[in-house]
């Protein structure tokens, strides 16, 4: 798989820092560029196959080394969410639970367009002022 100089420092980039949009900058000339542009331009390349796979495999020794797996991580999250629980505390619980949500696929949220004739017209949305009781 070859990836071009700048392609292969922008793996480099992510890894280090965790952000796309960063290691965009700091791989190509973006003095003209706006934050949304920086934006699309690093969520496209991340969506590259062979950025993607190049990223994956540059992970796989670091996890090896560390011994991290998602049974590992998933484990982790589990320990850290019981204690949440044991002293009370449910937002860290909450935070451990999406965490393991996120980690196995569940979190996805999905929205349903349709409107409920099945088409894709938006329903009509009234608003309407509360009524206000005026001494007279």
């Amino acid at each position: 798989m070859a990836l071009t100089p700048k392609q292969e420092n922008f793996c480099l980039a992510y890894l280090e820092t965790g952000n796309a949009s960063e290691a965009y900058r700091r791989v190509y000339k973006v003095d003209n560029m706006t934050a949304p542009s920086i934006n699309r331009e690093a969520k496209h390349l991340l969506d590259h196959p062979k950025i993607s796979t190049r990223i994956a495999d540059l992970r796989k020794p670091i996890m090896k080394r560390h011994n991290v797996t998602l049974d590992s991580i998933l484990g982790e999250l589990e320990e850290a969410r019981k204690l949440a629980m044991d002293i009370a505390m449910p937002a860290p619980a909450v935070s451990a639970a999406m965490g393991k949500a996120k980690l196995l696929g569940m979190d996805r949220q999905v929205i349903d367009h349709t409107s409920s004739d099945g088409s894709m017209t938006p329903t009509r949305i009234e608003i309407v002022a509360p009524s206000v009781n005026r001494p007279n």
